[in-house]
Protein backbone atom coordinates (compact mmCIF):
# COMPACT_ATOMS: atom_id res chain seq x y z
CA UNK A 1 0.00 0.00 0.00
CA UNK A 2 1.14 3.58 -0.63
CA UNK A 3 2.22 5.88 2.17
CA UNK A 4 -0.65 6.48 4.56
CA UNK A 5 -2.50 9.73 3.92
CA UNK A 6 -3.99 10.99 7.20
CA UNK A 7 -6.44 13.32 5.46
CA UNK A 8 -7.56 10.49 3.21
CA UNK A 9 -8.06 8.21 6.22
CA UNK A 10 -10.07 10.85 8.09
CA UNK A 11 -12.25 11.26 5.02
CA UNK A 12 -12.63 7.46 4.84
CA UNK A 13 -13.51 7.42 8.56
CA UNK A 14 -16.68 9.37 7.75
CA UNK A 15 -18.11 6.13 6.39
CA UNK A 16 -18.08 4.85 9.96
CA UNK A 17 -19.77 7.93 11.41
CA UNK A 18 -22.85 5.94 12.37
CA UNK A 19 -20.69 3.48 14.31
CA UNK A 20 -18.69 6.28 15.93
CA UNK A 21 -21.97 7.64 17.26
CA UNK A 22 -24.05 4.56 18.03
CA UNK A 23 -21.38 2.28 19.54
CA UNK A 24 -20.27 4.78 22.23
CA UNK A 25 -23.93 5.46 23.07
CA UNK A 26 -24.58 1.73 23.46
CA UNK A 27 -21.38 1.18 25.46
CA UNK A 28 -21.97 4.16 27.75
CA UNK A 29 -25.62 3.17 28.31
CA UNK A 30 -24.65 -0.42 29.10
CA UNK A 31 -21.94 0.64 31.56
CA UNK A 32 -24.19 3.20 33.23
CA UNK A 33 -26.99 0.63 33.58
CA UNK A 34 -24.59 -1.96 35.00
CA UNK A 35 -23.02 0.42 37.50
CA UNK A 36 -26.41 1.77 38.59
CA UNK A 37 -28.58 -1.33 38.63
CA UNK A 38 -26.40 -4.44 38.68
CA UNK A 39 -23.06 -3.73 40.32
CA UNK A 40 -23.15 -4.27 44.09
CA UNK A 41 -21.95 -1.17 45.98
CA UNK A 42 -19.04 -1.88 48.31
CA UNK A 43 -17.98 0.11 51.36
CA UNK A 44 -14.46 0.33 52.75
CA UNK A 45 -13.38 0.90 56.34
CA UNK A 46 -9.80 1.04 57.63
CA UNK A 47 -8.07 0.68 60.98
CA UNK A 48 -4.41 1.37 61.76
CA UNK A 49 -2.01 -0.56 63.99
CA UNK A 50 1.45 0.62 65.11
CA UNK A 51 4.22 -1.97 65.43
CA UNK A 52 6.94 -0.74 67.82
CA UNK A 53 9.63 -2.16 70.09
CA UNK A 54 9.75 -0.76 73.61
CA UNK A 55 12.79 1.41 72.99
CA UNK A 56 11.93 2.43 69.42
CA UNK A 57 10.32 5.61 70.60
CA UNK A 58 13.27 6.61 72.75
CA UNK A 59 16.14 8.80 71.71
CA UNK A 60 18.39 5.78 71.93
CA UNK A 61 16.72 4.09 68.93
CA UNK A 62 19.20 3.76 66.10
CA UNK A 63 18.52 4.23 62.42
CA UNK A 64 19.35 0.57 61.78
CA UNK A 65 16.74 -0.52 64.31
CA UNK A 66 14.11 1.64 62.68
CA UNK A 67 14.96 0.22 59.25
CA UNK A 68 14.79 -3.30 60.65
CA UNK A 69 11.34 -2.63 62.09
CA UNK A 70 10.15 -1.25 58.74
CA UNK A 71 11.35 -4.37 56.94
CA UNK A 72 9.44 -6.56 59.36
CA UNK A 73 6.13 -4.90 58.56
CA UNK A 74 5.73 -7.03 55.42
CA UNK A 75 5.81 -10.09 57.63
CA UNK A 76 3.26 -8.60 59.98
CA UNK A 77 1.02 -7.78 57.03
CA UNK A 78 0.85 -11.48 56.24
CA UNK A 79 0.17 -12.31 59.90
CA UNK A 80 -2.74 -9.84 60.00
CA UNK A 81 -4.45 -11.80 57.19
CA UNK A 82 -3.41 -15.19 58.50
CA UNK A 83 -5.90 -17.98 58.94
CA UNK A 84 -5.39 -17.89 62.71
CA UNK A 85 -6.35 -14.23 62.98
CA UNK A 86 -9.28 -14.46 60.55
CA UNK A 87 -10.71 -17.57 62.25
CA UNK A 88 -10.78 -15.68 65.53
CA UNK A 89 -12.48 -12.68 63.84
CA UNK A 90 -15.12 -14.95 62.34
CA UNK A 91 -15.73 -16.54 65.74
CA UNK A 92 -15.89 -13.22 67.61
CA UNK A 93 -18.33 -11.63 65.14
CA UNK A 94 -20.32 -14.77 64.41
CA UNK A 95 -19.75 -14.49 60.66
CA UNK A 96 -21.09 -17.09 58.24
CA UNK A 97 -17.96 -17.35 56.07
CA UNK A 98 -14.52 -18.95 55.85
CA UNK A 99 -11.05 -17.47 56.35
CA UNK A 100 -10.26 -17.88 52.63
CA UNK A 101 -13.40 -16.01 51.58
CA UNK A 102 -12.90 -13.30 54.20
CA UNK A 103 -9.27 -12.81 53.17
CA UNK A 104 -10.42 -11.72 49.71
CA UNK A 105 -12.15 -8.68 51.21
CA UNK A 106 -9.21 -7.72 53.46
CA UNK A 107 -6.24 -5.67 52.34
CA UNK A 108 -3.28 -5.00 54.64
CA UNK A 109 -0.75 -2.38 53.61
CA UNK A 110 1.97 -0.30 55.22
CA UNK A 111 2.02 3.46 55.39
CA UNK A 112 5.13 4.66 53.55
CA UNK A 113 8.32 5.01 55.66
CA UNK A 114 6.56 3.84 58.85
CA UNK A 115 5.90 0.64 60.80
CA UNK A 116 2.17 1.30 60.77
CA UNK A 117 -0.20 -1.25 59.24
CA UNK A 118 -3.39 -0.16 57.54
CA UNK A 119 -6.10 -2.80 57.60
CA UNK A 120 -8.84 -2.16 55.03
CA UNK A 121 -11.99 -4.23 54.73
CA UNK A 122 -14.47 -4.04 51.84
CA UNK A 123 -18.06 -5.25 52.14
CA UNK A 124 -21.53 -4.46 50.84
CA UNK A 125 -22.56 -3.73 54.44
CA UNK A 126 -20.73 -0.58 55.61
CA UNK A 127 -21.25 -1.33 59.32
CA UNK A 128 -19.98 -4.88 58.97
CA UNK A 129 -16.91 -3.64 57.09
CA UNK A 130 -15.95 -1.37 60.01
CA UNK A 131 -16.61 -4.12 62.57
CA UNK A 132 -14.38 -6.58 60.71
CA UNK A 133 -11.57 -4.03 60.32
CA UNK A 134 -11.65 -3.23 64.04
CA UNK A 135 -11.90 -6.90 65.02
CA UNK A 136 -8.84 -7.79 62.94
CA UNK A 137 -6.91 -4.98 64.62
CA UNK A 138 -8.02 -6.21 68.07
CA UNK A 139 -7.19 -9.85 67.42
CA UNK A 140 -3.88 -8.96 65.83
CA UNK A 141 -2.73 -6.79 68.75
CA UNK A 142 -3.81 -9.39 71.33
CA UNK A 143 -2.09 -12.36 69.71
CA UNK A 144 1.15 -11.92 71.66
CA UNK A 145 2.01 -15.55 71.12
CA UNK A 146 2.23 -14.84 67.37
CA UNK A 147 4.00 -11.50 67.55
CA UNK A 148 6.83 -12.29 70.00
CA UNK A 149 9.34 -9.86 68.47
CA UNK A 150 7.33 -6.80 69.43
CA UNK A 151 7.02 -5.23 72.86
CA UNK A 152 4.49 -2.57 71.91
CA UNK A 153 1.53 -3.07 69.52
CA UNK A 154 -1.10 -0.36 69.59
CA UNK A 155 -4.23 0.49 67.65
CA UNK A 156 -3.73 4.02 66.35
CA UNK A 157 -7.03 4.44 64.57
CA UNK A 158 -10.27 2.50 64.64
CA UNK A 159 -12.39 1.94 61.57
CA UNK A 160 -15.49 4.07 61.08
CA UNK A 161 -18.65 3.26 59.13
CA UNK A 162 -18.27 4.45 55.51
CA UNK A 163 -20.96 6.77 54.21
CA UNK A 164 -20.30 6.34 50.47
CA UNK A 165 -19.51 3.28 48.35
CA UNK A 166 -15.84 2.85 47.53
CA UNK A 167 -16.56 1.35 44.11
CA UNK A 168 -18.76 4.16 42.82
CA UNK A 169 -16.78 4.62 39.58
CA UNK A 170 -19.65 5.32 37.19
CA UNK A 171 -18.18 8.50 35.68
CA UNK A 172 -14.79 6.88 35.20
CA UNK A 173 -16.32 3.73 33.70
CA UNK A 174 -18.47 5.81 31.31
CA UNK A 175 -15.43 7.77 30.15
CA UNK A 176 -13.44 4.57 29.61
CA UNK A 177 -16.34 2.93 27.74
CA UNK A 178 -16.70 5.97 25.45
CA UNK A 179 -12.98 6.18 24.69
CA UNK A 180 -12.56 2.44 24.11
CA UNK A 181 -15.62 2.17 21.85
CA UNK A 182 -14.46 5.11 19.72
CA UNK A 183 -10.95 3.65 19.59
CA UNK A 184 -12.39 0.26 18.59
CA UNK A 185 -14.36 1.74 15.68
CA UNK A 186 -11.39 3.83 14.56
CA UNK A 187 -9.15 0.77 14.84
CA UNK A 188 -11.43 -1.39 12.73
CA UNK A 189 -11.79 1.41 10.18
CA UNK A 190 -8.01 1.81 10.02
CA UNK A 191 -7.46 -1.91 9.43
CA UNK A 192 -10.07 -1.95 6.65
CA UNK A 193 -8.63 1.25 5.17
CA UNK A 194 -5.04 0.01 5.34
CA UNK A 195 -5.79 -3.26 3.59
CA UNK A 196 -8.38 -1.80 1.22
CA UNK A 197 -6.96 -1.97 -2.30
CA UNK A 198 -9.74 0.11 -3.87
CA UNK A 199 -8.88 3.42 -5.49
CA UNK A 200 -9.81 6.54 -3.58
CA UNK A 201 -9.98 9.93 -5.19
CA UNK A 202 -7.26 12.29 -4.01
CA UNK A 203 -4.81 14.79 -5.44
CA UNK A 204 -2.21 12.01 -5.73
CA UNK A 205 -4.43 9.47 -7.55
CA UNK A 206 -3.09 10.34 -11.01
CA UNK A 207 0.45 9.70 -9.85
CA UNK A 208 -0.61 6.43 -8.25
CA UNK A 209 -2.34 4.94 -11.30
CA UNK A 210 -0.07 6.61 -13.88
CA UNK A 211 -3.09 7.79 -15.88
CA UNK A 212 -4.75 11.21 -16.18
CA UNK A 213 -8.08 11.81 -14.42
CA UNK A 214 -10.27 13.13 -17.24
CA UNK A 215 -13.48 13.17 -15.21
CA UNK A 216 -14.78 13.25 -11.65
CA UNK A 217 -18.41 12.23 -11.39
CA UNK A 218 -19.88 13.48 -8.12
CA UNK A 219 -22.19 11.14 -6.25
CA UNK A 220 -25.77 11.87 -7.20
CA UNK A 221 -28.27 13.03 -4.60
CA UNK A 222 -31.07 12.14 -6.99
CA UNK A 223 -33.00 9.08 -5.82
CA UNK A 224 -34.03 7.41 -9.05
CA UNK A 225 -37.27 5.50 -9.26
CA UNK A 226 -37.82 2.58 -11.60
CA UNK A 227 -39.60 4.78 -14.12
CA UNK A 228 -37.04 7.62 -13.92
CA UNK A 229 -34.44 7.99 -16.65
CA UNK A 230 -30.79 7.77 -15.66
CA UNK A 231 -29.92 10.42 -18.21
CA UNK A 232 -29.54 13.14 -15.61
CA UNK A 233 -28.01 15.70 -17.97
CA UNK A 234 -31.45 15.91 -19.55
CA UNK A 235 -33.70 15.54 -16.51
CA UNK A 236 -31.57 17.56 -14.08
CA UNK A 237 -29.35 19.70 -16.31
CA UNK A 238 -28.21 21.99 -13.48
CA UNK A 239 -27.35 19.24 -11.02
CA UNK A 240 -23.77 18.66 -9.84
CA UNK A 241 -23.81 15.29 -11.64
CA UNK A 242 -24.66 16.98 -14.93
CA UNK A 243 -21.96 19.55 -14.27
CA UNK A 244 -19.51 16.68 -13.73
CA UNK A 245 -20.49 15.10 -17.05
CA UNK A 246 -20.10 18.37 -18.91
CA UNK A 247 -16.65 18.82 -17.40
CA UNK A 248 -15.76 15.34 -18.65
CA UNK A 249 -17.04 16.29 -22.10
CA UNK A 250 -14.86 19.41 -22.13
CA UNK A 251 -11.78 17.48 -21.01
CA UNK A 252 -12.27 14.88 -23.76
CA UNK A 253 -12.57 17.61 -26.37
CA UNK A 254 -9.04 18.70 -25.49
CA UNK A 255 -7.44 15.25 -25.34
CA UNK A 256 -6.78 15.28 -29.08
CA UNK A 257 -6.27 18.73 -30.56
CA UNK A 258 -4.63 17.77 -33.88
CA UNK A 259 -7.15 15.10 -34.82
CA UNK A 260 -10.91 15.06 -34.50
CA UNK A 261 -12.01 12.27 -32.18
CA UNK A 262 -14.82 10.34 -33.84
CA UNK A 263 -15.08 7.23 -31.66
CA UNK A 264 -14.80 6.82 -27.90
CA UNK A 265 -15.01 3.57 -25.98
CA UNK A 266 -16.25 3.60 -22.39
CA UNK A 267 -15.20 0.58 -20.35
CA UNK A 268 -14.31 -0.34 -16.76
CA UNK A 269 -12.28 -2.90 -14.86
CA UNK A 270 -15.08 -4.78 -13.14
CA UNK A 271 -18.87 -4.67 -13.08
CA UNK A 272 -21.02 -2.11 -11.23
CA UNK A 273 -18.65 0.82 -11.69
CA UNK A 274 -21.18 2.96 -13.55
CA UNK A 275 -19.74 2.79 -17.08
CA UNK A 276 -23.17 2.54 -18.76
CA UNK A 277 -24.43 5.51 -16.74
CA UNK A 278 -21.36 7.53 -17.72
CA UNK A 279 -21.61 6.49 -21.40
CA UNK A 280 -25.30 7.43 -21.62
CA UNK A 281 -24.90 10.82 -19.95
CA UNK A 282 -21.69 11.61 -21.82
CA UNK A 283 -23.41 10.88 -25.14
CA UNK A 284 -26.31 13.11 -24.13
CA UNK A 285 -23.92 15.89 -23.10
CA UNK A 286 -22.15 15.84 -26.48
CA UNK A 287 -25.55 15.86 -28.20
CA UNK A 288 -26.61 18.89 -26.17
CA UNK A 289 -23.44 20.62 -27.38
CA UNK A 290 -24.65 20.27 -30.98
CA UNK A 291 -22.80 17.10 -31.97
CA UNK A 292 -24.66 14.41 -33.90
CA UNK A 293 -24.03 11.46 -31.61
CA UNK A 294 -24.66 7.72 -31.78
CA UNK A 295 -24.49 5.63 -28.62
CA UNK A 296 -23.70 1.98 -29.37
CA UNK A 297 -24.18 -0.71 -26.73
CA UNK A 298 -21.21 -3.06 -27.27
CA UNK A 299 -21.72 -4.92 -24.02
CA UNK A 300 -23.22 -7.85 -25.90
CA UNK A 301 -23.69 -9.89 -22.72
CA UNK A 302 -25.22 -7.53 -20.17
CA UNK A 303 -25.68 -4.26 -22.02
CA UNK A 304 -28.48 -2.14 -20.58
CA UNK A 305 -28.59 1.06 -22.63
CA UNK A 306 -32.07 0.07 -23.83
CA UNK A 307 -33.21 0.12 -20.19
CA UNK A 308 -31.58 3.48 -19.53
CA UNK A 309 -33.36 5.08 -22.49
CA UNK A 310 -36.55 2.99 -22.11
CA UNK A 311 -36.24 1.58 -25.62
CA UNK A 312 -36.95 -1.93 -27.00
CA UNK A 313 -34.09 -4.34 -27.55
CA UNK A 314 -35.75 -6.69 -30.04
CA UNK A 315 -33.16 -5.74 -32.65
CA UNK A 316 -29.78 -4.10 -32.21
CA UNK A 317 -26.06 -4.40 -32.97
CA UNK A 318 -25.91 -8.20 -33.15
CA UNK A 319 -28.92 -8.27 -35.47
CA UNK A 320 -27.48 -5.54 -37.67
CA UNK A 321 -24.25 -7.49 -38.11
CA UNK A 322 -26.33 -10.36 -39.45
CA UNK A 323 -27.98 -8.05 -41.97
CA UNK A 324 -26.80 -5.79 -44.76
CA UNK A 325 -24.97 -2.73 -43.43
CA UNK A 326 -26.94 -0.49 -45.76
CA UNK A 327 -29.98 -1.29 -43.59
CA UNK A 328 -28.30 0.14 -40.47
CA UNK A 329 -30.79 2.95 -40.07
CA UNK A 330 -33.51 0.36 -39.44
CA UNK A 331 -31.72 -0.69 -36.26
CA UNK A 332 -30.91 2.74 -34.89
CA UNK A 333 -33.47 4.30 -32.54
CA UNK A 334 -34.25 7.83 -31.43
CA UNK A 335 -33.70 8.55 -27.75
CA UNK A 336 -35.93 11.56 -27.19
CA UNK A 337 -32.83 13.73 -26.93
CA UNK A 338 -32.02 15.98 -29.87
CA UNK A 339 -28.98 14.86 -31.88
CA UNK A 340 -28.66 11.57 -29.96
CA UNK A 341 -29.43 8.15 -31.45
CA UNK A 342 -29.08 4.68 -29.94
CA UNK A 343 -28.03 1.28 -31.23
CA UNK A 344 -28.90 -1.29 -28.58
CA UNK A 345 -26.99 -4.54 -28.06
CA UNK A 346 -29.60 -6.70 -29.79
CA UNK A 347 -30.19 -10.43 -29.44
CA UNK A 348 -27.77 -12.33 -27.21
CA UNK A 349 -25.19 -14.31 -29.18
CA UNK A 350 -22.77 -17.07 -28.12
CA UNK A 351 -19.68 -15.46 -29.71
CA UNK A 352 -19.54 -11.72 -28.87
CA UNK A 353 -15.75 -11.42 -29.18
CA UNK A 354 -15.71 -12.99 -32.65
CA UNK A 355 -18.55 -10.72 -33.74
CA UNK A 356 -16.79 -7.56 -32.55
CA UNK A 357 -13.50 -8.53 -34.20
CA UNK A 358 -15.14 -9.38 -37.53
CA UNK A 359 -14.42 -7.41 -40.69
CA UNK A 360 -18.12 -6.65 -40.98
CA UNK A 361 -18.08 -4.89 -37.61
CA UNK A 362 -15.08 -2.85 -38.68
CA UNK A 363 -16.89 -1.88 -41.86
CA UNK A 364 -19.94 -0.91 -39.82
CA UNK A 365 -17.88 1.44 -37.66
CA UNK A 366 -16.39 3.11 -40.73
CA UNK A 367 -19.87 3.54 -42.22
CA UNK A 368 -21.29 4.99 -38.98
CA UNK A 369 -18.40 7.46 -38.73
CA UNK A 370 -19.66 9.01 -41.95
CA UNK A 371 -23.17 9.36 -40.53
CA UNK A 372 -22.30 10.84 -37.11
CA UNK A 373 -19.97 13.41 -35.62
CA UNK A 374 -19.23 11.17 -32.65
CA UNK A 375 -19.85 7.53 -31.74
CA UNK A 376 -19.64 6.40 -28.13
CA UNK A 377 -19.31 2.67 -27.49
CA UNK A 378 -20.45 1.25 -24.15
CA UNK A 379 -18.27 -1.86 -23.81
CA UNK A 380 -18.15 -4.72 -21.33
CA UNK A 381 -15.82 -4.55 -18.28
CA UNK A 382 -12.23 -5.14 -19.34
CA UNK A 383 -11.44 -7.51 -16.49
CA UNK A 384 -14.16 -9.95 -17.50
CA UNK A 385 -13.87 -10.47 -21.26
CA UNK A 386 -11.73 -9.58 -24.27
CA UNK A 387 -14.43 -7.45 -25.93
CA UNK A 388 -13.14 -4.03 -24.79
CA UNK A 389 -9.57 -4.96 -25.77
CA UNK A 390 -10.86 -5.63 -29.28
CA UNK A 391 -12.91 -2.44 -29.29
CA UNK A 392 -9.94 -0.35 -28.14
CA UNK A 393 -8.16 -1.14 -31.42
CA UNK A 394 -11.19 0.09 -33.37
CA UNK A 395 -11.80 3.38 -31.55
CA UNK A 396 -9.89 6.63 -31.32
CA UNK A 397 -9.91 6.80 -27.52
CA UNK A 398 -10.81 4.69 -24.53
CA UNK A 399 -11.86 5.97 -21.13
CA UNK A 400 -11.88 3.73 -18.07
CA UNK A 401 -14.61 4.25 -15.48
CA UNK A 402 -13.61 3.47 -11.88
CA UNK A 403 -15.87 3.73 -8.85
CA UNK A 404 -14.39 5.68 -5.98
CA UNK A 405 -13.73 3.42 -2.99
CA UNK A 406 -14.89 0.30 -4.87
CA UNK A 407 -12.67 -0.45 -7.86
CA UNK A 408 -9.64 -2.53 -6.81
CA UNK A 409 -6.40 -0.72 -7.55
CA UNK A 410 -4.88 -3.89 -8.97
CA UNK A 411 -7.86 -4.44 -11.28
CA UNK A 412 -7.51 -0.92 -12.67
CA UNK A 413 -3.80 -1.40 -13.26
CA UNK A 414 -4.47 -4.73 -15.01
CA UNK A 415 -6.98 -3.01 -17.29
CA UNK A 416 -4.47 -0.28 -18.08
CA UNK A 417 -1.76 -2.85 -18.91
CA UNK A 418 -4.10 -4.93 -21.10
CA UNK A 419 -5.16 -1.90 -23.12
CA UNK A 420 -1.62 -0.58 -23.50
CA UNK A 421 -0.38 -3.96 -24.77
CA UNK A 422 -2.61 -3.65 -27.85
CA UNK A 423 -1.66 -0.03 -28.42
CA UNK A 424 -4.95 1.47 -27.26
CA UNK A 425 -5.05 5.21 -26.71
CA UNK A 426 -6.28 5.66 -23.16
CA UNK A 427 -7.69 9.15 -22.75
CA UNK A 428 -7.77 8.66 -18.98
CA UNK A 429 -9.81 7.51 -16.03
CA UNK A 430 -13.23 8.74 -14.98
CA UNK A 431 -13.60 8.45 -11.21
CA UNK A 432 -17.27 7.84 -10.49
CA UNK A 433 -19.30 8.25 -7.30
CA UNK A 434 -17.13 10.84 -5.53
CA UNK A 435 -18.61 12.35 -2.40
CA UNK A 436 -19.07 16.05 -3.14
CA UNK A 437 -17.78 16.90 0.36
CA UNK A 438 -14.40 15.54 -0.75
CA UNK A 439 -14.32 17.80 -3.80
CA UNK A 440 -14.33 21.39 -2.59
CA UNK A 441 -15.33 22.79 -5.98
CA UNK A 442 -18.59 20.89 -6.05
CA UNK A 443 -19.18 21.45 -2.35
CA UNK A 444 -19.33 25.15 -3.18
CA UNK A 445 -22.15 24.52 -5.65
CA UNK A 446 -23.93 22.03 -3.41
CA UNK A 447 -26.45 24.55 -2.11
CA UNK A 448 -27.17 25.76 -5.64
CA UNK A 449 -27.85 22.20 -6.75
CA UNK A 450 -30.11 21.47 -3.79
CA UNK A 451 -32.22 24.51 -4.44
CA UNK A 452 -32.43 23.79 -8.17
CA UNK A 453 -33.31 20.15 -7.55
CA UNK A 454 -36.31 21.16 -5.43
CA UNK A 455 -37.75 23.22 -8.26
Amino acid sequence: MEELDIKEFLSYLKKFLWALITLPIIAVSAVAYYDTNIKTPLYESSSQVALLQSDSSSAAATLSEINANQKLTSTYSVIAKSKTVLEQVIFDLGLDTTPDVLAKSVKVSTISDTTILKITVSDKDPELASRIANSIADVFTNKTDIIKTLDNVAILETAEVAQKPSNNTTLRDIAIAAVLSIAAVAGVAFVIFYFDDSIKYSDTLEESIKLPIVGKIIKSDVKLKEDTSEVLVKKFPKSIVSESIRSLRTNLQFTSIDKKVKTIQVTSSVASEGKSFVAANLAAAFAQAGEKVLLVDCDLRKGRQHRIFKRPNTIGLTNLLADYLKNRNLYIQATGIKNLSLLTRGTLVPNPAELLSSDKHKDLIEALKKDYDLIIFDSAPCGAVADPIIMSTLTDETIIVARNGKTPHQALMSTKDALEKVGAKIAGVVVNDIDRKVNHYYSYYGGYYDENHKK
